[in-house]
């Protein structure tokens, strides 16, 4: 069956403030790791008040000190908001601290507004259009040394510098990023939670354009989806509908914390508001553990993925765990860890 993972947005609910949603955040992982998930990321977005952490390197550390097995990583690192320096530095820290257990996922948005963006950035050496690539060559850099001749960086060194980066991967959410993970031989992560572009396209085109390299021998592709699963197909369409109504109010500029799912089914929906909630629920999976797998498999085949990863975000935490529960039960999590 195949391996499954968790993306965490820290997610703040009008029930729960931020400083909750991060303790939440850990005991989630927690409760992942005694499942047998096999990766935990953490998320990167500011001035959203739905979303409690802006900093998922601080986060993974936390993450990490109290799990034993399951991996921890970003996803992503938004790398046109730093240094990559200060991305290298960061990360082979957390990889000295915590061997073969992180993950670097690198992301070219800037994880929120534009005036929060221009905030974050304005002391950077900023280039005109997107520079994410040239950034990454110079991740990339720091990890090899290989700065030519003459340049200034040629004495820098990356500290720690007897521990190497961290795995790294692409994410993405167009084709762009599943052909420059492939182009370049790294891993890639596509975001079919949010994205417009079709999800088997860009994983089997990273699967069938991938070129081995010194970072990744063979392909290696995570799909993650938004995903509810209960008892009943009746309780998890119940739990979902907080998301229903959270992207709606998302799609008008609204980033508010998530509304319990007394306010979501109390809300008074026109037809228009309506449609549209049935829309984005075709990109969601939602129901009892077998609905939720029958709506999975086909697009799991479809897109070769390597690996689920999912986002539950739902506004009871106890819910949340149960969720996780259930899909680890229904992919076999607990036997294939015990194989």
């Amino acid at each position: 069956m195949i391996p499954l993972s968790i993306l965490d947005l820290s997610v703040v609910t009008t029930g729960t403030k931020p400083a909750a949603a991060l303790r939440n955040s850990i005991d989630l992982a927690r409760h992942a790791d005694g499942l047998g998930y096999v990766r935990y990321w953490l998320a990167e977005h500011h001035n959203l008040a739905s979303v409690a952490s802006p900093a998922p390197d601080l986060m993974i550390g936390q993450i990490a000190a109290v799990t034993k097995n399951i991996r921890v990583g970003s996803g992503g690192v938004m790398l046109p908001n730093h240094a990559p320096l200060v991305v290298a530095e960061r990360f082979k820290m957390l990889e000295a601290l915590f061997p073969g257990r992180i993950d670097l996922g690198l992301g070219r948005a800037p994880g929120t507004d534009g005036a929060t963006a221009h905030a974050l950035r304005s002391r950077l050496d900023r280039r005109d259009g997107d520079d994410f690539l040239e950034r990454l060559q110079e991740l990339i850099l720091w990890e090899t040394r290989g700065f030519p001749p003459g340049h200034p960086y040629n004495n820098v060194v990356a500290m720690p510098d007897d521990s190497p980066l961290p795995p790294i991967w692409l994410l993405g959410s167009s084709d762009y990023s599943s052909e420059l993970a492939a182009q370049i031989g790294m891993g890639f992560a596509f975001a079919h939670h949010f994205a417009s572009h079709d999800a088997v396209d860009a994983m089997t085109t990273y699967h069938d354009r991938f070129t081995p390299s010194g970072w990744r021998a063979t392909p290696h592709g995570i799909l993650a989806v938004a995903a509810v699963t209960a008892e009943t197909d009746a309780e998890a369409d119940r739990l979902a509908s907080s998301m229903d109504l959270n992207r709606l109010r998302r799609d008008r500029g609204q980033y508010l914390p998530l509304p319990s799912v007394e306010e979501a089914l109390a809300y008074p929906y026109t037809d228009s508001e309506r449609a549209s909630i049935a829309r984005n629920r075709a990109r969601l999976f939602v129901g009892s553990p077998a609905t939720v797998m029958q709506k999975l498999q086909p697009m799991i085949a479809a897109s070769k993925a390597d690996e689920l990863m999912v986002i539950t975000a739902v506004y009871d935490h106890d819910a949340r765990k149960k969720s996780y529960s259930l899909l680890a039960d229904t992919f076999g999590l607990g036997k294939q860890a015990a194989a």
